[in-house]
């Protein structure tokens, strides 16, 4: 079976078992501040395991592209090295929440696996959970042991422990026992050897889990306390690349249909034969698979980035440009040539990739490019590293500075010290490394206490669209403590008008009043498992009793005009530029507003200030808000709203009809496009290979904006004795400026020439070099001249020039190239080690760098010591 067929026949067979069919959620988490990416095929439905809500359909099945990189779920470095482990995977599921249990989960896998995959039940084994003699003190899972007895012989039934067949979704919230099915497609001679049970869970690549039966029925207390739940779920998970490997008849996930194509198209690129040598093999697997991960993401609207979900999609991607380069010899981008055959593979079933084909393959190349230029300035430090190394061993924490500061990866560093006959002092770097995650995790660590429930499944209501003041009723509490807020709680009511953050808009602020007069405040409102949670420092001393909650009305106003400003800015940049243009993502504040799009070239002063102007034509026209909050997606899809990718929304949507602009929406709007007063654009540039940034601001911010300005201007006009044109006097101005600093540069030459005759005079011969330490009067523009000139006469020179400019000392030092690789020395390195004395630092290349300091009375000790640094 292809792999197409495959997926096909496991949604048909649940489709029949009355599960309904729902589509992938995306890979990138966007509203759940436990989570960056979608890791397991449960996450989507993580509301209805914690009973925050009820689903429609007490039985699910789908596909679900996950991603597991980080975290407790880190497979990256196994990744390639094996045939089994993906960054990027689909996991196939099913669900039940409430209504069936472990006796039809258990007899529905046995029915397709070996009967629609007609899977050979002798190659099957099953896992069931032992129990535990710890402090849970749990019970052997009797229930499906004997379930699966009437199945399985029972040597073929594997206890398994806490580790292999106990799921917790975390030290919190739901959790229970599993049964895991395990395939051995070895040889039969190879079975004959070692029975198939030996291998179970023992990394054997041909012995592997192929579904995980997961019986949700406890939640886990903080405290560690286990209770029963009162609604039993069921959460199945097999991956797909797997299923895949055993109905093809082959021995590796790479060997099936879903990466051979992007396999074949490497070797074809890169000249390279996969199956010749096992570190080719490795680098092409990486490639074919990190692709995947990095094209989906994408595709879900995460850009690679420094930060967060970003940081390790550029994290992801640089692995696989580090392999194709160290071990397929490429020094050129073609990373982003995979995406056409990946959307080929993939795009009937997820049509993303597909559609957003073009800037995928845009932004792939622009990292490869950048990565590529890293890795070259990456190779210069390195030798300069190397080449002020005393000994053999090179210093972990220097190689740490090259891995953190500058992106290079230890991997290639370790194999290039090797080939230079050096070693790398790996203890010394991974104790850098801790050092740097422990002080990560101290920065973002939160523990959480369990909720205190003061009304049992009680259903939320959010009412903010209508109003800002609301009387509700605390439902559940929670404290939390955080390394950065220190102490807060968490509330959770019956109704709030608190617009929880998501969208790209902020949470509201605001305040509760208490029945005896006391205030609490909101700090925050975010949404988390479909709750929507508010972030106080205090309780209300009764939480019983019914509060008052007040949104901050202005913020709340302020932050509503951006976001429909938004809405305005996007309509008026696919009528400007064209309908390519596509949301990539916002960030909505009450001070200004942020907008990522789609779109090749940067845009001129004529086309921004056709958006600027269509925008507050919009706003001049006065446009009423049409909001309908219960729409079928299909509805209004057919109506012309705009879906934004990467997000997911549900069979009914909420739409934002502005005018022309109609989207589909979450957040608040003003009742009335006058409302925002004016639009101005602040910033527009690039913030990826693709995708550009506008960032505006509108009302009262407009307003402060004119009010500086017009400030600025008359404070110009006094500074020109009130000039009928402060423009034309300030370019006059400008240009008499630049006139006299060519003046001034060639004085500077011309002294440096004269200079240059009696410094010769001053050269000093040791021990085979051309030595000068000497303070000069001349810029830093000035000293580089003069050293370069000198350096072009000598083949043997080592000069060092100081001087003070502006309270500030100058140290610069030229060292002929012949020098630097003759004897070793290292310009760079000389002026760090002088800088000291004039209490800086500084750096550069090995035949020229340059030092400055806050010290000018260090000067004379530096060039004093400069004599220390001629080799014997």
């Amino acid at each position: 079976m292809t792999s197409k067929e495959i997926r096909t026949h496991f949604l048909d067979f649940f489709r029949d078992k009355n599960h309904k069919i729902v589509p992938s959620a995306p890979m990138v988490i966007k509203d759940d501040p436990t989570l960056m990416f979608t890791n397991a095929g449960m996450n989507q439905f993580k509301e209805f395991f914690l009973g925050s809500s009820s689903s429609k359909n007490p039985r699910v099945a789908d596909t679900q592209k996950c991603l597991r990189v980080s975290g407790k779920h880190n497979d990256l470095e196994e990744v390639g090295k094996d045939t089994y482990h993906h960054t990027m995977f689909e996991m196939l599921g099913n669900w039940s929440f409430g209504d069936y249990f472990k006796k039809e989960a258990i007899h529905w896998a046995w029915e397709f696996l070996t009967k629609v995959c007609k899977i050979d039940p002798n190659n099957l084994y099953v896992s069931v959970f032992e129990g535990s003699d710890d402090a849970d003190q749990l019970e052997m899972d009797k229930e499906a042991y004997e379930l699966w007895k009437d199945i399985v012989p029972e040597d073929r039934i594997i206890m398994g422990d806490k580790k292999d067949n106990f799921w917790e979704m975390g030290d919190q919230g739901p959790c229970g026992p599993c049964s895991e099915i395990h395939v051995d497609i070895r040889s039969a001679a190879e079975k004959q050897k070692t029975p198939g049970a030996e291998l179970v869970n023992k990394d054997h690549p041909l012995v592997v889990e192929i579904w995980n039966l997961v019986f949700i029925q406890y939640n886990r207390r903080a405290n560690g306390q286990l209770e029963p739940l009162p609604e039993k779920h069921i959460d199945t998970g097999m991956g797909f690349e797997r299923l895949c490997m055993v109905l093809q008849g082959v021995q590796s996930n790479y060997d099936t249909d879903i990466f051979t194509p992007l396999i074949r198209e490497v070797e074809t690129i890169t000249n390279s034969e996969y199956g010749k040598s096992e570190k080719t093999d490795i680098a092409i697997r990486v490639i074919a698979d990190h692709i995947r991960a990095v094209a989906f993401a994408i595709a879900d609207g995460q850009l690679p980035s420094n930060t967060g979900a970003g940081y390790v999609i550029r994290r992801i991607l640089r692995r696989a440009i580090r392999y194709g380069f160290t071990f397929l010899g490429t020094n050129e981008p073609f990373i982003f040539l995979l995406v056409k055959v990946l959307a080929d593979i993939m795009g009937e079933a997820f049509p993303e990739l597909k559609e957003q084909k073009t800037l995928i393959e845009n932004v792939v190349r622009e990292e490869e490019h950048s990565f590529l230029k890293t890795l070259e300035q990456g190779l210069v430090l390195l030798d300069t590293v190397v080449s002020t190394t005393k000994g053999k061993t090179v210093d972990g924490q220097k190689a740490f500075e090259l891995y953190d500061t500058y992106g290079f990866p230890i991997d290639l560093t370790a194999l290039i010290l090797e080939e230079k006959g050096f070693q790398l002092d790996e203890e010394g770097f991974q104790k850098a490394m801790q050092a740097q995650k422990d002080r990560s995790k101290a920065a973002s660590e939160v523990s959480k206490e369990d909720w205190t429930h003061l009304v049992e499944d009680a259903e939320q209501e959010f009412v903010g669209y209508d109003t800002l003041e609301a009387d509700v009723k605390l439902v559940k509490y929670r404290k939390i403590k955080t390394k950065k807020d220190g102490d807060q709680y968490q509330l959770v009511f019956n109704l709030t008008p608190f617009y929880a953050e998501g969208g790209g808009q902020v949470g509201d602020k605001g305040y509760l009043e208490v029945p005896n007069g006391d205030v609490v405040y909101i700090l925050d409102t975010r949404k988390e498992n479909n709750e929507i949670i508010h972030f106080a420092k205090n309780l209300p001393k009764h939480p019983g009793e019914t509060l008052r909650a007040v949104v901050d009305k202005s913020q709340r106003m302020r932050t509503a005009r951006n976001h429909t400003a938004t809405h305005l800015l996007h309509q008026a940049l696919r009528e400007v530029l064209g309908n390519h243009v596509e949301q990539k993502g916002s960030a909505v504040h009450s001070k200004y507003l942020r907008f990522d799009f789609s779109h090749f070239a940067k845009l001129t002063t004529d086309e921004l200030r056709m958006v600027e102007n269509f925008v507050n034509a919009r706003i001049d026209e006065q446009l009423p808000l049409q909001e309908n909050r219960d729409v079928p997606m299909k509805q209004a899809r057919e109506e012309g709203a705009i879906a934004l990718f990467g997000e997911k929304y549900g069979d009914s949507v909420r739409t934002i009809r502005f005018g022309q602009s109609i989207e589909l929406c979450g957040g608040t709007h003003v009742s009335n496009t006058a409302d925002i007063w004016h639009f101005k654009i602040t910033s527009e540039g690039a913030i990826a290979a693709g995708i550009r940034r506008i960032e505006a601001i509108t009302s009262d911010t407009v307003k402060e904006l004119f009010a500086n300005n017009d400030k600025t201007l008359g404070g110009i006009k006094m500074l020109f004795k009130g000039a009928k044109d402060p423009l034309k006097a300030v370019t006059d101005l400008l240009e008499e400026n630049s006139k006299l600093k060519k003046e001034v540069e060639q004085l500077q030459k011309a002294k440096a020439k004269g200079l240059k005759s009696s410094l010769e005079q001053e050269l000093e011969s040791i021990k085979g070099l051309q030595f000068l330490a000497r303070e000069v009067d001349l810029d830093a523009a000035g000293i580089k001249d003069l050293s370069f000139e000198m350096g072009g006469k000598h083949d043997n020179l080592f000069l060092l020039l100081a001087s003070e400019r502006n309270g500030k000392a100058l140290l610069s030092c030229y060292i002929s190239k012949k020098v630097v690789a003759d004897k070793g020395l290292n310009a760079g390195a000389i002026v760090r080690e002088l800088g000291k004395h004039i209490q800086g630092g500084g750096g550069g290349q090995p035949f020229f760098a340059t030092a400055g300091g806050k010290n000018p009375a260090g000067i004379p000790k530096a060039l004093e010591s400069a004599r220390d640094f001629i080799p014997e």
